[in-house]
């Protein structure tokens, strides 16, 4: 058993997931949760994601050797203000946000000031469901989970990070914050993007009735992660604008070479666009089924 106490600051998908997680595999001995209605108490022992879920942010943080912010980004600075004077000295902070340059900066030294320490995690696990409903014990199970240390981190909450996330089965990657936003602006943020404006595209009202009777497996796959919390997605937007709007320029740089070669009937450019997505794809599915077990 690693800790005393672990606090998961928002139950949903994610955060639900983590609890399961740790209960399962007996890496603490009280897991508790921070909930803000009374319904999602219920919710929470229904699913039993946590060993306790309550309203009050004070008594969630109390003693909590690890606290764990499972919100979207926009409420983890305010909820961090509002639980500092509560946590113990010593007490070491993470997160899964998507973003992390400004959760880092703004985080790192709140936290600091009050015997905390923060370090910025990304677990890349999850899908369009929402909720605790949606949560499972075994969701980062081979998952890659991000850890953010910066030349403030001190090795001991950087350790208790890494350890949170080998624990409940991901394998670690370290990397600076900026590092991080620009890789998941391509990879993530970018596709949720571009299945958001197919979604809302194709399915528009005043298409054809038929054309939704048209989007069958390929459609259905595509646009699946625009399915997410429109919450979570704008805050994401926001908050990795300078980076995401780099990869929506590469993108069109893309997509303007396409439209050329179609306009010129360029069959030779069109099969080696579609060979060459196919290759590198293939490739990486190959990679990632042959990569190493967790840490």
């Amino acid at each position: 058993m690693h800790w005393q106490k672990v606090t998961v600051i928002g139950v949903g998908l994610l955060g639900g997931s983590l609890g399961m997680a740790l209960r399962r595999r007996g890496l603490a001995r009280q897991v508790v949760g921070f909930v803000r209605r009374e319904a999602a108490r219920g919710e929470c022992r229904k699913a039993r994601a946590v060993d306790d879920a309550t309203m009050d942010l004070v008594e969630a943080v109390s003693d909590a050797d690890l606290v764990v912010l499972c919100t979207p980004l926009a409420q983890m600075e305010p909820l961090a203000r509002a639980m500092r004077g509560a946590l113990k000295p010593g007490a070491v902070v993470t997160d899964v946000g998507s973003v992390k340059v400004p959760v880092v900066r703004r985080l790192e030294s709140l936290l600091k000031r009050s015997g905390a320490e923060f370090v910025g995690s990304h677990p890349m696990a999850g899908n369009e469901r929402t909720g605790v409903g949606a949560a499972h014990a075994d969701l980062f199970e081979g998952a890659v989970a991000v850890v953010t240390p910066t030349a403030h981190t001190g090795a001991r909450a950087l350790r208790e990070v890494r350890r949170l996330w080998t624990g409940v089965g991901a394998r670690v990657l370290e990397m600076g914050p900026d590092e991080h936003d620009r890789l998941v602006s391509r990879s993530s943020h970018l596709p949720h993007v571009v299945a958001s404006a197919l979604a809302a595209l194709v399915l528009a009202p005043g298409r054809n009735p038929r054309q939704k009777d048209l989007c069958a497996t390929g459609f259905r796959d595509t646009t699946r992660v625009a399915s997410g919390s429109p919450e979570m997605w704008r805050d994401i937007a926001l908050a990795n604008r300078r980076h995401l709007d780099r990869a929506l320029d590469e993108l069109m740089r893309e997509l303007d070479k396409f439209r050329k070669w179609l306009a010129a009937e360029d069959a030779e450019a069109l099969f080696k666009f579609f060979q060459v997505a196919k290759a590198r794809r293939d490739a990486w599915c190959g990679s990632r089924r042959a990569s190493p077990s967790p840490e």
